[in-house]
């Protein structure tokens, strides 16, 4: 069949039930908030050290939780350098944290990483969309545009991914062969790389042998100068880390060099999408080509850095013979196929819940942000908390999305967690992508547009693999492949 239909309208297809309120009755008791800032300097001080250093980000908000009684209290959240008002709401389960995804209640403006903004110097001196709030005018047409350019790279999107993906296959099975492992991270985000860049930008990366060879190394440059002072790296013994990565905003000069060319090269090779956003949405040519390299590098790029390593790594390790079953789903739907595509996809209900429930137990991004337009009172399952104006609330998804009044054991990966009647029903308690898994991203949300995009992706990728060996495994410790087991072809005698 041919690919040039939108995604969203092959999911139209799907039995996915309708979104429905997880709000708390407004019975609850209305109660303090718990927590504490602690004193000036010091109290700030102190949670940064057990966030970054002493606790961790996952032990930091459990542990608070634990002491306070409460999934919804007061704390300071890193970083904590000059200028930034570390102070958060914390909500941590299913029903405070939707509060995030009401408009009427949540100002979303330069809140994408929290309390700290990097300098727009990172984007060429252009405020993107994420960081506007859905009531700013300009935010509607830039993710108007980003729609458009979703619906533009559906053309291509399946087989630009499937080709790189096979060619990085290919060169890991030479790797085992020759040495018993294929490292899995770089190969992996070339892969994304050049993919996105064709499907996304109209773009091929090979016209220029810099940005083929070094393209992702630019954005992965660029993206941690961006975010390494809200991050645990845990490479760097401590207290170097906190001195050296967290006890300031990091200039943008550092990667202003590898960001013009990255520029230079979509206006260049992506002439015809700058246009469409020029002529189409009133975008001047500098924000549209500084849009378009935060969705490539950002959003896209990143997201995919982070999630598809998790889940090949998942799978890879599994010991219950997770791999199995998956393998049997996916080739009795390719059985009368000849290729694969998304309505494929469709059919693999295994695989589309394996994928979700990693997105559930490792979000790509891990904390989402929001600040209180006015007063408001926000519910967790058991109490209700006043909230005032300009207070950033913080939500720790890992937490969120284990929570325990909605999930069933909800601490151990269960990959068929979102098959059924019951599974389906749980899906609008995923949040990974800033919004339900059962919502419909608009020009008016903050939700990914390219949510459904994201999984679809990533079903392809188990599928492919899957379809094309009988079998892989992936290092316990390292981020590699271990083992792919060619597809054994049927012989009839």
């Amino acid at each position: 069949m041919g690919h040039s239909n939108l995604l969203s309208n092959l999911i139209e297809t799907m039995p996915i039930p309708v979104s429905c309120s997880v709000t708390a009755t407004p019975t609850l008791p209305t109660k303090p908030m718990p927590g504490t800032y602690g004193l000036p300097l010091v109290g700030p001080l102190k949670d940064r050290l057990d966030y970054f250093w002493f606790q961790g980000p996952e032990t930091f908000f459990k542990a608070r939780s634990a002491a306070y009684k409460s999934t919804v209290f007061r704390t300071n959240i890193p970083p904590t350098f000059f200028g930034v008002n570390p102070r958060v709401v914390a909500v941590l389960d299913c029903s405070s944290f939707s509060s995030l995804f009401d408009n009427t209640l949540i100002d979303k403006s330069d809140v994408l990483i929290g309390p700290y903004c990097p300098s727009p110097n990172f984007t060429g001196g252009t405020r993107v969309g994420v960081y506007l709030d859905t009531t700013d005018p300009k935010h509607s047409r830039i993710k108007n545009f980003c729609f458009d350019l979703l619906k533009r790279s559906s053309r291509v999107w399946i087989s630009e991914f499937l080709l790189n993906l096979d060619a990085l296959l290919t060169t890991a099975e030479a790797d085992i062969a020759s040495s018993g492992s294929s490292s899995l991270l770089v190969p992996l985000q070339k892969c994304i790389f050049n993919f996105l860049c064709k499907s996304l930008v109209g773009a091929d990366p090979k016209v220029s042998p810099e940005i083929a060879e070094n393209g992702f190394i630019m954005l992965d440059k660029w993206l941690a100068f961006q975010i390494l002072p809200t991050q645990k790296i845990g490479v760097i013994p401590q207290p170097f880390e906190e001195l050296l990565l967290h006890s300031f905003p990091f200039p943008s000069f550092l990667v202003s060099s590898d960001y013009k060319k990255l520029y230079e090269f979509v206006e260049k090779e992506g002439r015809e999408v700058v246009k469409l956003a020029e002529d189409e949405y009133g975008l001047t040519k500098s924000d549209a080509i500084n849009n378009i390299l935060f969705v490539l590098g950002f959003n896209a790029f990143g997201g995919f850095s982070v999630f598809l390593p998790a889940l090949i790594t998942t799978v890879g390790r599994d010991k219950s013979g997770l791999r199995d079953r998956l393998r049997a789903e996916v080739r009795k739907v390719m059985a009368d196929k000849t290729e694969l595509d998304f309505k494929a996809v469709v059919e693999m209900e295994m695989v589309r819940s394996t994928v979700y429930e990693v997105l559930r137990m490792n979000p790509p991004v891990p904390l989402q942000y929001g600040r209180a337009r006015s007063d408001f009172v926000v519910n967790s399952h058991e109490s209700s908390y006043k909230v005032e104006k300009g207070e950033l609330l913080c939500g720790y998804q890992p937490l969120v999305m284990r929570d325990p009044v909605v999930f069933d054991d909800p601490d151990t990966f269960m990959p068929d967690r979102f098959t059924g009647a019951k599974g389906k029903e749980l899906l609008q308690y995923l949040f990974w992508s800033n919004g339900r898994e059962t919502a419909t991203p608009t020009a008016g949300d903050k939700q990914c547009a390219a949510k459904d995009f994201v999984v679809f992706t990533a079903c392809m990728l188990v599928a492919q693999i899957l379809n094309k060996y009988d079998d892989f495994e992936c290092d316990d410790g390292n981020l590699a492949f271990s083992k792919l087991e060619k597809k054994t072809e049927s012989v009839i005698v």
